[in-house]
């Protein structure tokens, strides 16, 4: 493919108005596992740098993230991409950015999107066959901004409330059909480790593939920058990670961010409102989408409004307003990367006062023996006396909120006396010891924060209560367990009845039962009662829908589910006796191995098919950091689910997959001299 004149024109002219950044005094550095050192005397050249390493190894993810920030997704993918197309306009992100950039950026923060932006358009005009949609180009702050709030407002599950206006399922919750997603955050300061360090787990359970898989990186300046983490594509800074001073992790909560609001329409006037007996006017608004039919593309556009309580939807049941934080927020990058140059708490903890950041757990740990947890979130103030959890009258200013949450008023655990916090998307409520506990009742139900426990938290409370104390060996331990707590605690399931099941009652299926009832509960490639689970949890997934109390599986359910367990393990495997590493795979081209895990252990795995009956994990243990700060420093250990490429061709595409499946980790390190001299390969962008 040949790049036209004027897009190559485009991208100079960008590159001038923002400064032109010389690759020359940048570098590249590969180690063996093709992980980019980008080392640079200023932050904006690193940012550039990193943008041309990543786009190396995976810009086709890049792209494909930019173009459904800025509804151009089904340029490219047909009309697979028209809801990302509609839902990047319907909120507004393009005059968001012109009304906050500007004002609400740092100028130090500018250059480093700028630089960023320059970074891919380089690697666009030099491997132009790689380019998927040339209208993308040049890439700008602009189109990079309006992509991270698209992530930020599915973050806060705008775009689920969004198919369940249009769809008029307003009860049904889509996350169910998501692929779960989770992670799990520890640490331990000296009064609770047997050599007086600080451990952190960094222990991410994102999808293996796709925008929001991990990419791992180490960013390193002359202005104070040198942090190793992992970021998503496009983002130009590490998102989870350790500087010299300081780590810190992120793992998926579920406050309540985001609110619907049914509006009170003029009995006639289909564009008038109601609010305390005044009407107001619906503002109407078109997204431009491009339909296709049998290949011939033809324009449409799709109607929604604006009303004072946010992006507005009509549909068969009512007209409907979505609001939440992430909606009015431009800065989370900004606090990330400000983040990433943290030297110590106080300045973390200022950082995170910026409340850009609709959400997330931060799990915390520094070189000076603190550690801290919160759950944090921009989450609004109510007005009390409403069902904030579902959809609320949107007819008085009453429902009208207009303030977030300070961050010393959520749940939160600084230097606990038990030394140790851990979470494991459960309940902030049970972070610590009880008596380091932040006390619920201190915080209003309307906040939404979650009060369950799920197996990987029961399973963590337990093994950490088992020692006294904790030693490095003990704290891999504990991140690598794949055990299954006794009773089983899913927060979605009940199915301890399966213990008490007499197999001689059920003789076709009494084999199935006593090998469940026998199993060790260790989710182990070469377990049998792991691959009888295995299958038998992704049969038990259809009945939830249709269960009256969705929680609590019958006997009956429970028994029909282990008649198609063992109907498909006959079908697919021509025996009941699998083990785990037969069913599951780790899968990356052309290579394919056992791989352990299940939903909800520690080392949590999500699986969709894949062939002949098998399955392929798609989520769950992604990047793995593991952090020790000691006498020495920051000691770093760290791997991923396939390899540092998304590039086939490359050596690294699926180079950490053993490693990875044998739960070992590769070492890292901050200091430059060594990586250097360490490195595979050291080079300059273009």
């Amino acid at each position: 493919m040949k790049i036209p004149y004027i897009f190559l024109l485009l991208m100079a002219f960008c590159d001038t108005i923002i400064g032109q950044i010389d690759p020359s005094k940048i570098d590249i550095v590969r180690d063996q596992y093709g992980v980019p050192h980008i080392f640079a005397p200023t932050d904006p050249e690193v940012a550039y740098g990193l943008a041309y390493a990543h786009a190396e190894d995976d810009f086709k993810t890049i792209q494909i993230s930019y173009l459904a920030g800025n509804n151009m997704l089904s340029k490219y993918l047909g009309n697979n991409g028209l809801g990302a197309d509609f839902i990047a306009q319907f909120i507004g992100s393009d005059e968001l950015y012109e009304l906050r950039y500007e004002k609400d950026i740092h100028p130090d923060y500018k250059k480093i999107i700028e630089a960023y932006a320059q970074g891919i358009n380089s690697y666009a005009s030099s491997h132009p066959k790689e380019v998927l949609y040339q209208g993308l180009f040049p890439v700008t702050p602009k189109k990079m901004m309006r992509y991270a709030q698209l992530q930020l407002f599915i973050s806060s599950k705008g775009d689920q409330w969004v198919q369940r206006i249009t769809q008029n399922k307003l009860n049904y919750d889509f996350s169910d059909n998501e692929i779960p997603k989770g992670s799990n955050t520890f640490a331990f300061n000296s009064f609770k480790t047997s050599d007086g360090s600080t451990f952190l787990a960094n222990n991410t359970h994102q999808p293996l593939d796709g925008p929001v898989s991990w990419y791992e990186a180490h960013l390193c300046s002359e202005e104070g920058t040198n942090i190793l983490g992992a970021l998503f594509a496009g983002s130009p800074n590490i998102l989870i990670g350790v500087n010299e001073n300081l780590g810190w992790a992120h793992t998926v909560n579920q406050p309540d961010k985001t609110d619907v609001f049914a509006l009170e329409m003029h009995p006639k006037n289909k564009l008038k409102y109601k609010v305390d007996g005044e009407y107001f006017d619906l503002i109407p608004q078109k997204a431009n989408l491009e339909f296709r039919i049998l290949g011939i593309p033809i324009k449409i556009k799709k109607a929604f409004y604006k009303s004072i309580y946010g992006p507005t939807l009509k549909s068969k049941t009512g007209v409907y307003a979505i609001r939440t934080p992430a909606l009015n927020e431009i800065r989370a990058l900004e606090q990330w990367w400000r983040m990433n140059k943290a030297s110590n708490f106080t300045e973390f903890y200022d950082i995170l006062k910026m409340k850009a950041l609709p959400g997330y757990n931060i799990g915390y740990a520094d070189k000076n023996d603190t550690i801290f947890y919160i759950s944090n979130g921009l989450i609004p103030k109510r007005s009390e006396g409403y069902d904030w959890g579902g959809v609320v009258p949107g007819n008085t200013i009453k429902t009208l909120w207009r303030e977030t949450y300070d961050i010393e008023e959520l749940p939160q655990v600084i230097q606990p006396k038990s030394g140790y916090f851990y979470n494991a998307n459960h309940s902030p409520f049970r972070s610590s010891d009880s008596l380091d506990n932040p006390i619920k009742e201190k915080f209003s139900s309307d906040m939404g924060f979650e009060t369950y426990d799920n197996n990987r938290s029961t399973r963590l409370k337990n093994l950490i209560d088992q020692y006294d104390k904790i030693s490095y060996e003990d704290f891999k331990t504990i991140k690598y367990d794949r055990e299954y707590p006794k009773p089983y605690a899913f927060s979605w399931m009940d199915i301890n009845y399966l213990d008490l099941l007499n197999p001689e009652t059920y003789p076709e299926i009494k084999d199935l039962i006593l090998n469940l009832q026998k199993w060790n509960r260790k989710a182990d490639t070469n377990s049998i009662g792991a691959g009888i689970f295995a299958v038998l949890y992704d049969q038990l997934r259809p009945y939830y829908k249709i269960l009256p109390d969705s929680k609590i599986f019958p006997p009956t359910i429970l028994i029909r589910a282990l008649e198609d367990t063992k109907a498909y393990l006959l079908k697919h495997f021509g025996t009941t006796q699998i083990q785990l590493g037969t069913y599951q795979k780790l899968v990356r081209g052309l290579k394919e191995i056992p791989i352990f895990g299940s939903p909800d252990v520690i080392t949590a795995m999500a699986a969709k098919p894949h062939k002949d009956g098998k399955v392929k994990v798609v989520s769950g243990e992604s990047y793995i950091q593991l952090i020790r700060f000691s006498e020495i420093g920051a000691e770093i250990e760290s791997v991923i689910s396939y390899g540092s490429s998304d590039n086939p061709k490359s050596p690294h595409y699926d180079d950490q997959m053993e490693m990875y499946s044998q739960f070992q980790t590769k070492k890292m390190s901050l200091d430059k001299n060594k990586v250097y001299k360490d490195a595979e390969k050291i080079y300059h962008p273009k």
